[in-house]
């Protein structure tokens, strides 16, 4: 038997599918979390907890109705990267996030596109009227991606209380901004 989550939306791009995460994907992501680039998301680190980390990214979907979109190649169906609505209960804020998986993606453009794709279903799908994007401190391509999604630096929002050093915290535009 192969589970899947049945009722998670198919997002298309230009370039793009954005799909719930499946066990096939898995791999990449492990490979993802072993290396230096994971650094930003609690990595690197040993398979188990690239395992559950996927497990609760993929959770997310069963317990809220929503999560964090596989964007992956439409011709291949190779999964790049993880990108969405994500609001764990303990969050002040919902949150809009992204990493890429594979380094040859970066600088590419996909992420930009996959994260508009994924605001857009936010906010007019989960009719969320605010997102922000958690962003370490020395992310400095995450930030760029921030800003141009229209991001700005929110330093009135609330923190995570378990950020340790603290993240910055960017806005994103409300969704009237974006019609």
């Amino acid at each position: 038997m192969t589970p899947h989550l049945a009722d998670t939306p198919v997002l298309k791009t230009d370039r793009l599918i954005l799909r719930a995460p499946r066990m096939a994907d898995y791999s990449a992501f492990e490979a993802f979390y072993a290396s230096d680039r994971a650094q930003y998301i609690g990595g690197p680190g040993p398979a188990r907890d690239a395992w559950r980390g996927f497990a609760h990214v993929t959770g997310m979907w069963a317990l809220k109705g929503f999560g964090t979109f596989v964007f992956a190649d439409p011709a291949t169906d190779e999964a790049i990267g993880m990108t969405g609505p994500y609001y764990p209960e303990d969050w002040p804020e919902p949150e809009l996030g992204w990493h890429v998986w594979r380094p040859e993606h970066e600088g590419t453009g996909l992420t930009y596109e996959a994260a508009k794709a994924a605001r857009a279903y936010a906010y007019d799908t989960l009719q969320w009227t605010t997102a922000v994007s958690y962003i370490d401190q020395g992310n400095n391509r995450s930030v760029r991606l921030a800003k141009r999604l229209g991001c700005v630096l929110d330093e009135t929002a609330t923190p995570l209380d378990h950020a340790d050093p603290p993240v910055l915290i960017y806005r994103h535009p409300a969704p009237e901004a974006l019609r």
